[in-house]
């Protein structure tokens, strides 16, 4: 039997709240009959900017591998916010791509991007524009979530038209059910393009 085609839920966490966004996006995705979901992280660098760990993590989900990626069929990429730009993990795995950029085995994929911070000016939007710039370098075509999604509306905290995210705000509640409904939003988007596109 042949494998079901499959989005990536490609994400670095550092404090668990853009891991727990992206647990709402693989919710999001596992809605669309004849679609899965692979769910991949990526290490820690070093202040040398160079892998810091071993290949398999002690625990979570797998380290992603170039084959994860060139061979999905959607992306949804995820990271915390570090001055408004995507952490130093994810765009480090992002610049080890070009043989993917060569093959263009990206192109025509759809992807979203979603992202947590601590302040509610912290730069949620900068980021999830940072990593759409090596989406689109990549040739997908990326998905926000449109305003006809409810909890655009009311959302007192995370959530954008440019992807889903989270904002802390020191509180020890972790996401809110708006922030859950727009990252499973955007997850069951970028798997039903994905569906439309296959």
């Amino acid at each position: 039997m042949a494998e079901l085609p499959y989005i990536l839920v490609l994400y670095y966490s550092r404090h668990g709240t853009t891991a727990a966004l992206a647990q709402e996006i693989v919710r999001g995705v596992n809605q669309v009959d004849g679609m899965e979901c692979r769910l991949r992280t990526v290490p820690e660098v070093s202040a040398l900017t160079e892998q810091a760990e071993e290949s398999i993590p002690d625990d979570g989900p797998l380290y992603c591998e170039l084959d994860d990626l060139s061979q999905c069929a959607g992306l949804v990429v995820g990271s915390p916010t570090r001055f408004g730009n995507m952490a130093a993990p994810l765009k480090y795995f992002f610049d080890q791509t070009t043989a993917l950029w060569l093959s263009g085995d990206l192109i025509d994929k759809p992807a979203g991007a979603f992202t947590s911070t601590s302040s509610m000016h912290g730069g949620q939007e900068s980021t999830l524009l940072s990593m759409l710039l090596p989406l689109l370098h990549q040739g997908m075509v990326y998905a926000g979530i449109p305003y006809s999604e409810k909890s655009l509306h009311t959302t007192e905290f995370g959530g954008t038209p440019y992807g889903a995210s989270h904002v802390a705000m020191d509180r020890q509640e972790g996401l809110t059910n708006d922030e859950k409904l727009l990252a499973r939003a955007l997850g069951e988007r970028i798997a039903k393009l994905a569906k439309k596109l296959q």
